[in-house]
């Protein structure tokens, strides 16, 4: 991975992307190999098309986490992969408090939630907030 950041101006955005895609891809791959796992911990009960879906989601969770070091690189340039991940740690915050306020997951699956999306969300709004090619972007007229 230092490899692949040689030759780039790291600063602390890139570290704290860096940060976010590794913790990504160790989240992702537990879910993948270990579905039931986490699940249990959560207190979810399990069946085989749970498994597949919680799965699915680890897999998802993994690529952003290849966005993110990818991003590393150059946070201004990349700046489209960060909103993306905005995007979906607020939209995971929306469905983890709906889903459990209707009584479809309990309430120990906010823990999931508070740390693959609440805990991340200022840093990546900041990060865009930062990003000079972002402004640019949205003068254009």
């Amino acid at each position: 991975m230092l490899q692949f950041m040689m030759g780039y101006n790291l600063n602390i955005r890139s570290y704290w992307l860096m940060a976010a895609g590794i913790y990504n891809l160790v989240w992702g791959t537990i879910c993948v190999v270990f579905p039931s796992w986490q699940l249990q911990i959560l207190g979810i009960d399990t069946n085989e098309m749970i498994i597949l879906f919680w799965q699915c989601i680890g897999m998802i969770v993994g690529v952003y986490g290849l966005g993110y070091i990818i991003a590393s690189s150059d946070p201004n340039r990349n700046w489209p992969i960060i909103f993306v991940g905005l995007l979906g740690k607020v939209f995971g915050i929306c469905g983890m408090i709906y889903y459990i306020s209707v009584g479809t997951v309990p309430l120990k699956f906010g823990i999931t939630c508070s740390f693959n999306d609440l805990i991340w969300i200022p840093s990546f709004f900041l990060l865009l907030k930062q990003n000079k090619e972002i402004l640019g972007f949205f003068s254009k007229k």
